[in-house]
Formats: structure tokens, C-alpha cells, sequence
């Protein structure tokens, strides 16, 4: 019996032929496959424009730029999320503030809408695991004329409906989303990558010229930026991919649904929440345990990888040893960071291994 992995990245032969057609074109950067996958991405999100790059943590570093953020500006993170959501400030010479998380693992509107002063210039949201955050937010930076960045990278395709029935995916909720495609994410481009996205007129300009050193359509270089480009390859890739994404989230929330609903009985773990109105992506299913290692070990005894998500908050990072949040207490995030598990719940899943999942769950 083989053991069953956390993610498996999709593979075929229409991603394949794109991918050497590309090389045989030998035109391998600043091409028609990476226009043609931005588009197709921003017509996708329902967003005004967007652009491939190298990976979502440089979208991260790139959507500040793009903002404006500098030295001085605070930046307020969730500090239940990876750490490149909240590296990517400093790196931006700005500040971190680090706020909790609610029920459903997302940014609290309530710690957010404490945590705002009046040097407070933008807000990075997370769709963790895949959950859409609280449309409060997008009200709420309104209101105090913040730039809201979706840190879109574990939610393709995720989205949520208001009172009066539009749906609005990831990557045209705020102002500015990014998004990483990685093997373990529910795209990817056969390697590293990323995307960045506006909803904003005025950024559309930057959002271009960001990934090419910062330079206009006239060559002229306007604002701080690098070479952050996607290879044409990737971009291929990523086109073909774009096109399986509505069948892939379909089935993940299939096995998610499965999990819910032939699992929840097993008082020793506690299911996700699907927060009201929206669509889940589930890039990852976590489940909140009380003995994260028994759970592991019993899981790994019936040879399936599950992983705690995540162990160390990032305010408690070594690498923020000298931020002033460092030792403080979050009621949510600290209770909780050690004891989500994520187990298996890509599209790629067989459903004689889901089966397995769902046996193990409930033996547990």
C-alpha cells in the first residue's frame, strides 16, 4: 500500500506540449504567453488586470511597492499565516502588526479594526487555507482609506457571494491580490511562480511595469521594481491550468464535503468552518486536534501524510525577536498554532484513497 502524500501536482499532456511548444519557440521570456496568462487570470478573478511573476512571495514585496508603502507605514498581518506574509513588509521597510485570527482562521475584524492607528497604510489579508476572509475587512479598509492586499496564495478560485447575490473571487476583492502557484497549491506552473492582481485603475500602470524593473510602456523607469518575471514556460503551463482550475476546486470540495460529513461525528477532531456565503478552495483541510502528535503518529502508522499548519506564529518567529509584539499573547493563534493538522485533500486524489482518509479519521 502506498502512502498517501499531502498534495501531488498535476501533470498531463496538453500542460506538456504547451511547455515544448514554448522552448521550440525560443522565445522564452517577455512573450505572448505571459500576457496571454495574465489576462486570462484577471478575466478569471473578475479583477482589471493582473501579471505572472516569480513566485507569490515576491507579489507580496511587489503589491507594497505597487501601494506605496514605505519606512514608517504600518502593515497590519495576520500572524497565523506563512511567513512570507508578514516578511514581505520589512523587507519593504515598513512595519508589521500582527493581529489574531477568528473561528474560521482568517484575519479578526474586530483585532484589525483595534489595531488600526494613524500611521497605518495597508492591510494584508489572508484567505488562509483556502477561506475566504471577512468581507467586513473590505468596509472596514475603506472606511480608513487603507490599501487592502489579498494574500490570494492558497485561495484560487475561492470566492464569496453578498446580499444581493454577486459572487466575488479572490483577486478582485481588494485593491491589490497576489497569488503562488506551487506544486502543492491548486495551481501551478510546473515549478515556482506567482500572480499579481488589481481591482484599482490607478495601479494598473505599476502593476505592469513592477515585474520589468520598474519600467513604463516607454521604457522610462518610474518606480522601484525588478526583474520579477515568469519564464514563458511557466506561463504556458499556467494558461492550460487556468483551464482545469473550476474541475480541480470542484473536486476538492467534493472530498472536503466527504470529510465533513462522514467525519464530524469523532469528538476528538474538530472540523473547519465554511464561513457563510462563500466558497471554499481548500488548497489545504486542517483539522484542530488536542494531541497533534498522536494524531501525526496515527495518521502516519496508516501511511498518510498530515503536517501541523502552523507551529510557531510568525510575531514568535526568531526572526522578529526584536519586534515589540514578540512575547505577547494572541487567544486565538496561540491556542490554536500547534494543534492544526493538515492531511490530504488535493484534486489528484483517487477515491479509494480518500476512502483510506476517511477510515483513518474515524478510527482515530
Amino acid at each position: 500500500m502506498l502512502r498517501i502524500p499531502l498534495a501531488r501536482p498535476s501533470w498531463d499532456d496538453e500542460m506538456r506540449q504547451a511547455a515544448i511548444a514554448t522552448l521550440d519557440s525560443r522565445q522564452w521570456v517577455k512573450g505572448h504567453q505571459n500576457v496571454a496568462f495574465g489576462d486570462s487570470f484577471a478575466d478569471y478573478c473578475g479583477a482589471l488586470a493582473a501579471t505572472p511573476c516569480q513566485n507569490g512571495s515576491v507579489a507580496l514585496w511587489a503589491a507594497l511597492q505597487i501601494a506605496e508603502i514605505s519606512a514608517g507605514d504600518e502593515v497590519i498581518v495576520p500572524s497565523l499565516t506563512f511567513i512570507a506574509s508578514a516578511t514581505a513588509i520589512p523587507l519593504a521597510g515598513a512595519n508589521a502588526v500582527f493581529v489574531d485570527v477568528d473561528e474560521y482562521y482568517c484575519m479578526d475584524y474586530q483585532a484589525l479594526k483595534e489595531a488600526i492607528t494613524e500611521r497605518t497604510k495597508a492591510v494584508i489579508a489572508v484567505h488562509l487555507f483556502g477561506q475566504v476572509i471577512d468581507p467586513r475587512i473590505v468596509e472596514l479598509c475603506q472606511q480608513n482609506q487603507l490599501v487592502l492586499i489579498e494574500d490570494a496564495a492558497q485561495a484560487h478560485g475561492a470566492s464569496i457571494t453578498d446580499e444581493a447575490g454577486k459572487k466575488t473571487f479572490t483577486g478582485a476583492i481588494g485593491d491589490i491580490a497576489c497569488f503562488s502557484f506551487f506544486p502543492s497549491k491548486n495551481m501551478a506552473v510546473g515549478g515556482e511562480g506567482g500572480m499579481i492582481t488589481t481591482s484599482k485603475q490607478h495601479y494598473v500602470e505599476r502593476l505592469n511595469g513592477i515585474v520589468n524593473h520598474g519600467r513604463s510602456s516607454r521604457i522610462e523607469v518610474q518606480h522601484l521594481g525588478s526583474n520579477l518575471r515568469m519564464s514563458e514556460v511557466s506561463a504556458a503551463i499556467g494558461s492550460v491550468q487556468l483551464l482545469r482550475l473550476d474541475y480541480w476546486l470542484q473536486r476538492r470540495r467534493e472530498i472536503a464535503t466527504r470529510y465533513l460529513q462522514e467525519c464530524g461525528a469523532n469528538e476528538k477532531l474538530r472540523m473547519p468552518k465554511i464561513r457563510e456565503n462563500s466558497q471554499h478552495a481548500w488548497h489545504q483541510f486542517c483539522i484542530l486536534v488536542e494531541d497533534e502528535d498522536a494524531f501525526c503518529k496515527h495518521m502516519d502508522e496508516e501511511l498518510i501524510d498530515a503536517r501541523v499548519h502552523y507551529p510557531i506564529p510568525c510575531h514568535k518567529q526568531p526572526v522578529f525577536t526584536n519586534h515589540p509584539q514578540h512575547n505577547i499573547n494572541m487567544a486565538t493563534t496561540d491556542s490554536i498554532s500547534t494543534k492544526l493538522v493538515a492531511i490530504p485533500v488535493f484534486h489528484e486524489m483517487r477515491d479509494d484513497e480518500v476512502e483510506r482518509v476517511i477510515l483513518a479519521l474515524n478510527s482515530y
